[in-house]
């Protein structure tokens, strides 16, 4: 209700009450998508009539220019259940009507969403055929595109997640979580619950398979009453994935600099060598190109078997590097 009431213009919101949403305990992503989004399905009962809000969330950071065709997907399966667990009488009635689904996209990538919003426009030939074709259009929340500053003065559970969402460095995610723990513990239990659903979708693609596992642990055990230990919890996670990264990028940079060390020390002792022994370091231009430590090491025993500048000049010949 808080993202309809604080994201969408439209009269019918104006229609609904919080109390009338019922959550589906139910998911319709196809298994190809499944590391790539989640959804969330309501039902409501608006004058007399079943609506269903189906609620994609995408957690790739890309654009999807398929997402007309998958809504569509979902929202035919949506129908294809419902008929299934109607009776035939019920069904052949000719007051029968299929409950209206609404579907919306929650998107958190940089990148502005170019996809098309209205079905009609992925069919070749749309403008051809009018009313004719099939039609609908999705409501899109494009998380990256709304201030921070509004969605921090809101503090429920949408503007929450919206912040949470971004497309943001670890180090960022987990303050932000740590900012918004109040938020978190004056929820409804319901919204808790879809909310460690959108904290697994926000935070697993920017994780190894190791941490996920740890942080959907922390999650499924987490209960309401617990926010503290969970936010706690995730934030010791990331925190030493935070300092595996550095340690390992120091240990990274460290290696790259013995071995850069090893090249320097190579090419000093060669032009030295070279120097002393035959009075002529005029190679040295060619050997500073060598990039292979192994190959630097062969020319450095080269020089130091070689009798004379030819016969070192022969060897760098049959190494092709004359």
């Amino acid at each position: 209700m808080e993202l309809l009431r604080g994201f969408v213009s439209k009269d019918w919101v104006d229609l609904i009450k919080s109390e009338d949403l019922m959550l589906v305990d139910k998911s319709y992503i196809l298994e190809d998508f499944s590391e790539e989004e989640s959804d969330i399905v309501y039902k409501v009962n608006v004058r007399g009539q079943e609506v269903i809000f189906y609620i994609l969330l995408e957690f790739q950071s890309t654009v999807d220019y398929r997402m007309p065709m998958r809504l569509l997907f979902y929202i035919v399966e949506i129908w294809r259940e419902i008929l299934k667990n109607t009776s035939k009488d019920d069904r052949r009635r000719r007051d029968f009507k299929l409950p209206s689904v609404v579907p919306m996209v929650l998107y958190n990538g940089k990148n502005r969403w170019t996809a098309y919003r209205n079905f009609k426009d992925v069919l070749s030939g749309s403008e051809l055929f009018g009313e004719n074709i099939i039609d609908f259009r999705y409501i899109l929340f494009d998380i990256y595109r709304y201030d921070e500053s509004q969605l921090e003065n809101m503090a429920d559970m949408v503007s929450t997640v919206f912040l949470l969402d971004k497309e943001i460095s670890k180090e960022d995610l987990m303050k932000r979580l740590r900012l918004t723990a109040y938020v978190l513990k004056k929820i409804t239990p319901e919204q808790f619950d879809i909310l460690k659903i959108w904290l697994k979708g926000i935070m697993e693609p920017r994780l190894d398979r190791e941490s996920k596992i740890k942080v959907e642990q922390i999650l499924e055990k987490s209960s309401q009453g617990e926010v503290d230990s969970m936010v706690s919890n995730l934030g010791k996670t990331i925190d030493n994935i935070i300092r595996e990264g550095r340690e390992t990028g120091l240990e990274e940079g460290r290696k790259e600099g013995r071995e850069e060390g090893r090249k320097d020390g190579l090419l000093q002792g060669l032009e030295k060598l070279l120097g002393i022994k035959f009075s002529d370091t005029s190679y040295m231009s060619r050997i500073e190109r060598i990039e292979d430590e192994n190959t630097l090491n062969s020319v450095f025993e080269d020089a130091v078997k070689s009798n004379s500048i030819e016969e070192f000049r022969e060897k760098m010949r049959k190494r092709k590097l004359n």
